[in-house]
């Protein structure tokens, strides 16, 4: 049974910074007392119940240049309470996994008064931000001192902060000490070992867990692919035929290493907890407006956009230009193959070491133009997916990833299918393929983790030597630690991590039979990638906040797409190959038969096998399954207490009337 908030004091004597909040230089003293005050303010009355107070000095000044820079908590009852809120899952003294109340908190491991380490401190930055972003106008119509940024009841505060300037910028501090072990343990020493998956999701939460848990699985994964693929490069170059068992091999093991991720998945994320956690009314997310009404479901107060118009801007606006840019893209691929026949002549006409270097110039200059022509579109696809106006974050997210995918898919992939089942060119598709492979990989080490690390590096020494600068009376380091994560770039999310690992999937998968070195490339690529990324995670960005999730989310269908792909595309491979065309020197017609007999075996073996491996191991179906009898029993018990006490009453009342 949920505790009232009204029946409890969360003021708290020590305070403890969470999170920093930065306002525009010029924000007007009466925007910021009401916000402090709407921080501050008592759940009832539409607050969100935290502390806050402004980076001063130790004789209550404020520091020239930070007016605006405020620091939030919140108590240890507050917190408790949120993660009841928020539907944090704990370990009990049982050994089982359940959802957190505050009545039944002496029945969880490691729980005590003062034990202030029960929440981690990214589970408690996560509540903090969860209550922040639902703090809601009531009966304000503008912010004020603001009469431009209109608010209506039921609009996100912070939302509309943002983009009206005022508020610049909400993120999590790093705890120093915390974040030197982790950096010793992950990457500070040279050694072959896991990632320390636990550290890293009780530091940044799970969805950054999850993907170097994924990353590493992934490249472990790799391994028997690249050793199987070496002997194949060197021994069996032009023997197509001979790559039908190697083909075979990569198609079985894209099934297997997807539906095994899907195990140890599971096993990860019922220890951390998020495999229980329950989202059957999820909230609007902050960037959703509308009108507001009354949901159906909830009854709650909040923004109603209709579907109708969302629909109308999703087909008639997104769609044409999705279409368009695809159109770009192909119109590009004819110009890269225009400079690849300019390139075929020149080595014709001048054999020389230089014109044999000149052939790989238009597939490096190619997957160069891929790259900007990626990230240029990665910007119009948020955009619109803003714009469609979707009230879940997972519908946005939803929506984002399948327009990325698509063009990603297209412009990574659209030239090697037309070498490859146009130009019938196996050389040609070997060399692309080789080119965009290596040339995207380096290309994102640079631009992902070299270069924002180098340009951080620069920024943090003149900040330090600012920050030194001026005379201050109070906590330096936790002075300079404000001033030089406010600074730091914004870490996005995993959307780029993995969108780069799906297209690397998809050049190991797709044309395996024809370039066996692919998973070779792959697997050195993803060993300096898990130590770019955690030097960046670590290093470059700000810390972002924790986000609890059960799995990869739509990235796994993704993953599964891509392997039903690659069946088509090797079949069809080892099809074109001259070996397997001369078995059917007079019918072409059964060839194509007997291609096609064997890419639906193949697919049906590998659906067969995806049924056949369970998505969660025997032990966690039984936790599970009893978890969920006794949530029956329990409301059971609740609804017999409910009437024994509604029939007691009931006599009562008849007793008092005879």
């Amino acid at each position: 049974m949920k505790e009232s908030w009204s029946a409890f004091d969360t003021f708290e004597p020590h305070f403890r910074p969470l999170v920093v909040i930065e306002l525009a230089k010029n924000t007007k003293e009466e925007t910021k007392e009401w916000l402090t005050q709407r921080i501050v303010d008592k759940k009832k009355n539409g607050g969100a119940q935290l502390l806050v107070k402004p980076l001063v000095k130790e004789d209550g000044g404020k520091i020239d240049g930070n007016q605006n820079l405020y620091l939030v908590g919140a108590s240890h009852l507050r917190l408790l309470l949120g993660a009841e809120t928020v539907g944090l899952v704990k370990e009990c003294n049982d050994n089982s996994m359940r959802t957190f109340t505050y009545s039944s908190r002496n029945t969880f491991k490691d729980f005590a008064e003062d034990n202030h380490d029960f929440l981690t401190m990214a589970e408690c930055q996560y509540i903090i931000k969860h209550e922040l972003e639902n703090l809601r106008a009531k009966d304000e119509r503008m912010i004020p001192g603001y009469p431009q940024a209109k608010l209506y009841p039921g609009k996100s505060i912070l939302r509309r902060l943002l983009t009206s300037g005022i508020l610049l910028q909400i993120f999590p501090l790093h705890d120093t000490e915390e974040l030197k072990k982790l950096r010793y343990t992950w990457y500070g020493q040279v050694k072959i070992s896991y990632q320390p998956l636990d550290e890293i999701r009780c530091y940044f939460g799970e969805t950054i867990a999850l993907y170097f848990g994924f990353l590493e699985y992934f490249t472990f994964a790799l391994v028997p692919m690249a050793l199987i693929g070496i002997p194949y490069y060197v021994f069996a170059w032009e023997d197509y035929d001979k790559y039908v068992m190697f083909a075979s091999f990569n198609l079985l093991w894209s099934t297997v290493i997807l539906e095994v991720w899907k195990r140890c998945c599971a096993i990860m994320t019922y220890r951390w907890g998020t495999l229980l956690m329950k989202r059957q009314f999820e909230e609007p997310r902050p960037g959703f407006h509308g009108v507001l009404g009354i949901n159906a479901v909830t009854g709650k107060e909040e923004p109603v956009y209709s579907s109708i118009k969302r629909q109308i801007r999703i087909y008639l606006v997104s769609l044409p230009f999705v279409c368009l840019c695809l159109y770009f893209s192909l119109y590009v691929m004819m110009i890269y193959f225009e400079l690849e026949t300019w390139a075929l002549d020149f080595h014709e006409e001048n054999e020389s070491s230089y014109s044999n270097l000149m052939l790989f110039v238009p597939s490096i200059i190619y997957a160069i133009v891929i790259e900007m022509m990626n990230r240029v579109y990665r910007y119009a696809a948020e955009f619109l997916t803003s714009w469609e106006n979707h009230r879940l974050e997972s519908s946005h997210q939803n929506h984002l990833i399948l327009k990325v995918l698509v063009f990603n898919f297209l412009n990574c992939f659209a030239s090697l299918f037309y070498i490859a089942f146009v130009l019938f060119d196996m050389k040609l598709l070997r060399q692309s393929l080789a080119t965009l492979l290596i040339t995207s990989q380096i290309l994102n080490q640079f631009v992902e983790a070299l270069l924002p690390y180098w340009l951080q590096k620069r920024h943090n020494t003149k900040v330090k030597k600012r920050v030194y600068s001026v005379k201050v009376d109070t906590d330096l380091s936790l002075f300079e630690q404000v001033n030089l994560e406010k600074e730091m770039g914004t870490y996005l999310g995993t959307f780029d991590d993995y969108l780069e690992l799906f297209l690397q999937f998809g050049y190991v998968s797709l044309f395996s039979c024809v370039y066996p070195l692919a998973a070779v490339f792959a697997v050195l690529n993803n060993i300096t990638e898990m130590y770019s990324d955690a030097l960046k995670m670590c290093r470059v960005f700000k810390r972002p906040f924790s986000q609890p999730t059960a799995n990869i989310g739509v990235w796994q269908l993704a993953f599964e797409t891509m392997s039903v792909i690659s069946v088509v595309t090797n079949c069809a491979l080892i099809g074109l190959s001259p070996q397997v065309n001369a078995l059917f020197p007079d019918s072409k017609t059964d060839l194509i038969l007997i291609v096609v007999l064997a890419e639906h075996i193949l697919l049906a073996l590998k659906f067969v096998m995806a049924f056949v491996i369970p998505d969660k191991p025997r032990d966690i179906q039984i936790k599970l399954a009893r978890l969920e009898f006794e949530s029956l029993e329990a409301l059971k018990q609740q609804q017999m207490k409910l009437a024994a006490e509604s029939l007691k009453e009931e006599t009562h009342g008849e007793k008092k009337m005879n």
